[in-house]
């Protein structure tokens, strides 16, 4: 079935009626498709020639594509826990408590919003905060993950340790394993809530959490495209290792290829990845064609968006513990039943966590005053380019970053040395030319908008001091639980 040929069309012809108005219902309803370390680089809408994304790309090209989304940055390696924090927050990365891992009482989040103001709320897939938050904010779920990764040793997304919904919220039965690959768990989960809301009339909101394409990628399910590694291309930037010590050379994502890294290795784990592109691709092509099915299509909201991305060989890196735009820039993309800019690509500088923000308004809820995230709806309407005129980047004591315009600066303090990038976005994506030295007064002027952005966002560091926090140690997992509580 294709959904996407049918949704384009129908909200294009809602889109130009003359004369009339389109019935609509007093509420709309919400799918908010998450995937987990999916970067730009790997979607074929987004300009990859190597990977076969075809369900990816009709949401891509049915709605407005923000091709300048970034995460906001964590404290510690495992990104998608204040990244998954701040998009149910609406807040930032000094904003969130604990890097994520607990979602306070006082930050009311989007499904709990929704929840009270008459939505069904509905999860399947990965929670990564506490199972408090989780149970404030949904109403109904399946096949339910509490964590971050499938461990390779359990088999990984083979055999996933989920939950069933427990009403209760407190989850104390011991997980069960799942019998199929973990995104088609998920996938038949929102499937057959879909089905549930065919003859109900209440608005709802469906959040579907992918745990693909990040790794394990030892094993790949019989299902989805299969990619060989003679095929496919090595990326522009790619690198044998990183030019210098950012910090997190030795973190465990940097351990799965040893370096030097060289084409053919790589080629050989891209080609793994993109088979779980592929494979989740398929998965929520078949959460698409639930939500026609089920007859809210023309009444629904459909979001897709990675909670991170990836380097997979870019600037030497593999994993994602970076500020390079292939890690902490993420795919994002909004359709709307009225059609509003279906098909066009946005430049906004924004945050993940403006989303938040953003539906609430296009479903006419008052957004909370916990929320700090910006609205993107006067970009969907065509009646403003921006609504930011930068975005601040943070990583761990070690690493911070600005964008503005064209430009990107990258300032890294590793046990008291400091090193400095400066990048044109425009003339070189792949972030392979240092302009630090040549254009100094570019470079100071963004240093000095960096300093104002951390202490706006309520950032620890000082870069006017030599260690920047403390002794200059790389922050601990003990430290970053304790820097921001919140009641």
């Amino acid at each position: 079935m294709n959904y996407f040929k049918t949704f384009v069309s129908a909200s294009l012809a809602a889109a130009t009626l003359s004369g009339c108005q389109k019935e609509q219902p007093e509420k709309t309803n919400i799918l908010f498709i998450l995937v987990d370390d999916m970067q730009s680089d790997a979607i074929a809408a987004l300009g990859n020639r190597d990977t076969y994304t075809p369900n990816i790309d009709r949401l891509i090209n049915g709605g407005m594509a923000f091709t300048r989304t970034y995460t906001n940055g964590a404290l510690c390696g495992a990104l998608s826990m204040p990244s998954r924090a701040m998009l149910m927050t609406g807040r930032g990365v000094f904003e969130v408590q604990s890097d994520g891992m607990k979602i306070p009482s006082s930050q009311v989040t989007l499904p709990e919003h929704l929840r009270k103001n008459g939505y069904r709320t509905f999860a399947t897939g990965k929670w990564h905060a506490d199972r408090a938050s989780f149970a404030r904010s949904f109403s109904e779920g399946e096949n339910i993950f509490f964590g971050g990764m499938h461990p390779y040793e359990q088999n990984g997304h083979c055999a996933p340790r989920l939950y069933h919904f427990d009403s209760s919220g407190k989850y104390e039965e011991e997980a069960f394993v799942g019998q199929n690959f973990s995104s088609e768990m998920y996938a038949d989960a929102a499937v057959d809530f879909l089905k549930s809301t065919e003859e109900d009339e209440r608005p709802f909101m469906a959040f579907v959490s992918f745990t693909s394409p990040h790794d394990p990628r030892n094993a790949l399910p019989d299902y989805g495209k299969k990619y060989s590694p003679a095929d496919l291309s090595v990326p522009d930037n790619f690198l044998p290792e990183h030019p210098f010590d950012n910090g997190e050379l030795n973190i465990r994502d940097e351990q799965l290829l040893p370096t030097p890294r060289t084409p053919e290795q790589l080629k050989k784990e891209l080609s793994l990845y993109y088979g779980m592109v592929s494979e989740v691709d398929l998965q929520i092509g078949r959460v698409l064609d639930a939500l026609e099915e089920s007859g809210n299509l023309d009444h629904t909201i459909v979001v897709f968006a990675s909670d991170n991305g990836l380097a997979m060989g870019q600037n030497g890196l593999i994993g994602k513990q970076s500020l390079y735009e292939h890690s902490v820039g993420v795919p994002m993309a909004i359709v709307t039943p009225e059609g509003l800019s279906a098909g066009k690509r946005s430049e906004a500088l924004c945050y993940l966590y403006d989303l938040y923000p953003t539906l609430c308004e296009l479903v006419q809820v008052e957004t909370p005053a916990s929320v700090t995230g910006k609205s993107l709806v006067p970009v969907l309407e065509g009646e403003e380019k921006d609504v930011r005129d930068c975005v601040f980047l943070a990583y761990s004591n070690q690493q911070r970053a600005v964008v503005s315009g064209d430009y990107k600066y990258i300032i890294y303090n590793v046990e008291g040395k400091i090193t400095e990038q400066l990048f044109n976005l425009k003339q070189d994506p792949g972030e392979l030319v240092n302009l630090a030295a040549v254009e100094v007064e570019k470079k100071e002027e963004l240093h000095k908008l960096l300093q104002q952005q951390m202490k706006e966002n309520h950032d620890f560091c000082d870069l006017s001091q030599p260690l920047w926090w403390k002794d200059g140690h790389k922050l601990t997992w003990d430290e970053l639980i304790n820097l921001y509580v919140f009641e």
